[in-house]
């Protein structure tokens, strides 16, 4: 059996306090056994919020020291905007990571989790604008493997009514899912949603749901954990949801060599399961190919 986590946040984050040796050994204790860092790389006033080498420097340091516990991958998660474009390209071109992980968490200068991006704006204009961003970036930027949380605008709107239905913007996802699978690029089932109180995972079951009827393939599991506690957290919901949609594994984005550069097919294993509305106490597990 095996078990990943594809987002993790550590001290190298600003939002994060537990240091990545915190994070390796938690992980270890609940058995995993791929570990991918994605620390933030957003651009604060005037500089990037990462120090790139020391960061591959250390993890690095922890592949070798927890070699035979645990293996580490090295990702990162770029919070792009467009006016970076090469900057952030520039960057992400100087060392090779395992797993790049693109996210929208800023739109025109203005980070989505304040309350001045919704200020002036209906939920349907806010909720729209941030799609089109995704489109936009999409369309001129493709240094990277997976989507993050696609409807991660929700976490943070202060509209009375914060939820995304699928259906009230089904023009812009779908455009939003094309160009990904389009570009054989993934999206990421990020499972802090409930930790924010959501109730449900990101992207919400429809967009996923979609997401495959339109031929997406490529999915990643999740936690953004900003705590070592919450490695893997609410996993098991993840897993109920992909066998219930029909998807047959996961991804774990892995550099074999300095030229090759794949994905590793994580299966999802599942007995007993009657139906998708979680009836049995599945014994899930999973095993690569």
């Amino acid at each position: 059996m095996k078990i990943l986590d594809n987002h993790v946040h550590t001290h190298f984050s600003i939002d994060a306090k537990d240091t990545m040796e915190d994070v390796i050994k938690r992980a270890i204790d609940i058995g995993v056994d791929y570990l991918t860092f994605t620390d933030h790389l957003e651009y604060n006033t005037d500089h990037f919020s990462l120090d790139i080498h020391q960061y591959i420097s250390k993890i690095a340091e922890y592949k070798e020291k927890y070699k035979k516990d645990i293996e580490l991958l090295t990702g990162i998660e770029v919070g792009y905007q467009s006016h970076l474009n090469k900057e952030i390209n520039e960057l992400l071109n100087l060392s090779q990571f395992d797993f790049i992980l693109c996210s929208t968490h800023t739109i025109e200068k203005i980070p989505v989790s304040y309350k001045e991006y919704f200020e002036g704006f209906s939920k349907e204009e806010a909720y729209r604008k941030y799609f089109n961003s995704i489109i936009q970036t999409n369309k001129e930027f493709s240094n990277y493997d997976v989507y993050g949380h696609l409807d991660y605008i929700n976490r943070y709107a202060i509209y009375e009514d914060n939820k995304i239905l699928y259906n009230d913007y089904r023009d812009v996802l779908d455009e939003v899912l094309k160009i990904i699978i389009e570009k054989g690029k993934g999206i990421e089932l990020n499972t802090s949603g409930y930790r924010y109180g959501l109730n449900s995972i990101h992207p919400n079951i429809d967009i996923v749901k979609r997401y495959k009827e339109l031929g997406g393939e490529i999915i990643t599991l999740g936690s953004d954990s900003h705590r070592a506690i919450d490695v893997c957290a609410d996993f098991d919901k993840s897993y109920e949801m992909l066998e219930c949609l029909g998807f047959r594994y996961v991804s774990v984005f892995k550099i074999e060599s300095v030229n090759l550069y794949r994905y590793i097919k994580v299966h999802i294993i599942q007995h007993n399961r009657k139906a998708c509305h979680g009836e049995t106490t599945a014994d899930q597990s999973i095993y690569i190919l």
